[in-house]
């Protein structure tokens, strides 16, 4: 009976450890950890071209179908913004070899903290990017434009200033290029587009993804 007492304590104590660390896990962490599962069952391929940031990329689950004829790693996940991405970079990022990255992650810093300047959002880029280049100084990055959603318009002018200095930033680095899938997502008017938005106007449907399909196309090796 005492046997059972000290073994109910001791399962009793591991429970409460394990769900101690897990609440002081960072956000995200058990999706990360899903691609650190698959990674040790099939590790992707060397020379491919990693996709990573946000969850524009995450429900691109058929990403694979619309470039045939390039591998593709994806590594979009929920709502991360860069410093989640940042933080992730030595699991989804650093380990793969790729001879590619391609970035979408932006838009959820601005939705997230209302507060957030462009020129932050502009730190937040330059510090991944020299992440990067500290393990990968030579291939390509390619960092996709904040989209224009519905369901953001309130931030709208900050993501195209965002924009802007991302661009003006990255024409002045080697080996790295601004996709702009922005003005292609508008009506000829200037409005955003909404049929190429899911019903909760922020991610897009098949239609909207057809439309990155045609703009990246050109970027990938």
């Amino acid at each position: 009976m005492y046997m059972k007492k000290i073994l109910f304590q001791t399962l009793v104590f591991c429970l409460w450890c394990f769900s101690g660390a897990m609440a002081q896990a960072p956000r995200f962490y058990q999706e990360i950890q899903v691609f650190k599962h698959q990674d040790s069952l099939h590790f992707p391929p060397a020379n491919a071209i990693l996709f990573v940031g946000s969850s524009s990329f995450q429900k691109w689950k058929d990403v694979q179908d619309y470039f045939p004829e390039h591998t593709i790693i994806n590594r979009g996940f929920g709502g991360s913004t860069l410093p989640d991405v940042i933080r992730y970079a030595p699991d989804i990022i650093l380990p793969y070899h790729p001879k590619q990255i391609v970035i979408y992650c932006g838009e959820n810093d601005i939705a997230e903290d209302t507060s957030i300047t462009p020129q932050q959002v502009l730190s937040r880029v330059k510090t991944l990017l020299h992440i990067i280049r500290k393990k990968y100084k030579n291939i390509p990055v390619d960092y996709i434009s904040i989209k224009p959603s519905p369901s953001r318009i309130q931030w709208q002018q900050k993501m195209l200033a965002s924009n802007i200095l991302i661009q003006k930033y990255l024409q002045k680095q080697p080996n790295a290029r601004f996709i702009d899938v922005y003005h292609a997502m508008l009506n000829p008017n200037g409005t955003i587009n909404e049929t190429i938005f899911i019903h909760d106007g922020l991610h897009m449907n098949a239609t909207g993804y057809h439309i990155w399909q045609k703009i990246l196309e050109p970027y990938l090796l």
